[in-house]
């Protein structure tokens, strides 16, 4: 009995790790440390990945840490990029407009947005080995990349409220999005995420060529992401229809 609270401890402990990352990454955000609260994002999410490898390795899962996870992950991935977001917008209203209206607000969008999407994750079935909709982990990344892109140019106004309304449609979408819990492996079952990686792999590497953030790269990983999984889902939908015929 000792030993299975002590299993049951460890994937809690990483994802309350995951929890403080997102607290600090909030409290940078709002001292205007972008790149501080972007480290934080990132810390956040190979966290979030930890916990559950260290939860299917040692079979120590729980009700409690289930919850737990959707928790810190509200706060890591629904809080902290809208309050980027949040003061990014307000910077930018300052400096064309000379004040502060409720347009600044509009990220706090994806935080309610991430709060369905997790609750209705805790509750589905079918998201055991897949997702529907987009991950908070890839919503704050995205996000978080789009604030450091702020810092480092001019976005129109209008961007992230629109940015904010697409996501958070796609977060609560019925779209499925594969993930990357590897069960057993074999090559043709990951056949996408492979690619997915690799493709990954080459945009972070072409970034210092043309002198952009390695950090700013992630907006357009997480578009490569999307566009690969809607690619997937119609051609599913096409090839069950020409079998029906």
């Amino acid at each position: 009995m000792a030993n299975k609270i002590r299993l049951l401890t460890v994937p809690n402990v990483i994802t309350c790790l995951n929890l403080l990352c997102g607290c600090a990454g909030i409290v940078l955000a709002l001292d205007g440390h972008t790149f501080g609260a972007m480290v934080c994002v990132l810390a956040a999410v190979v966290f979030d990945f930890l916990d559950g490898f260290a939860a299917r390795l040692l079979k120590a899962y729980s009700p409690v840490g289930k919850q737990l996870d959707s928790l810190a992950d509200m706060v890591s991935f629904g809080t902290l990029p809208a309050v980027m977001l949040y003061h990014a917008l307000c910077g930018m209203m300052v400096t064309a407009e000379g004040g502060y209206h409720l347009l600044a607000f509009s990220p706090f969008l994806l935080t309610v947005f991430s709060a369905l999407r997790l609750a209705k994750f805790n509750v589905d079935d079918r998201q055991t080995g897949s997702f529907r909709g987009l991950p908070t982990p890839a919503n704050a990344l995205f996000f978080t990349s789009v604030s450091v892109i702020c810092v480092d140019s001019s976005l129109g106004v209008w961007t992230i409220p629109a940015l904010a309304l697409l996501f958070s449609f796609l977060l609560v979408c019925e779209i499925p999005m594969f993930s990357f819990k590897v069960k057993d492996f074999v090559p043709e079952k990951y056949s996408l995420q492979l690619v997915f990686l690799l493709l990954s792999g080459v945009t972070m590497l072409l970034c210092p060529l043309y002198s952009i953030s390695v950090f700013a790269a992630f907006a357009p990983i997480v578009l490569l992401y999307i566009l690969l999984n809607i690619i997937k889902w119609i051609w599913k939908i096409n090839n069950k229809k020409s079998n029906k015929q």
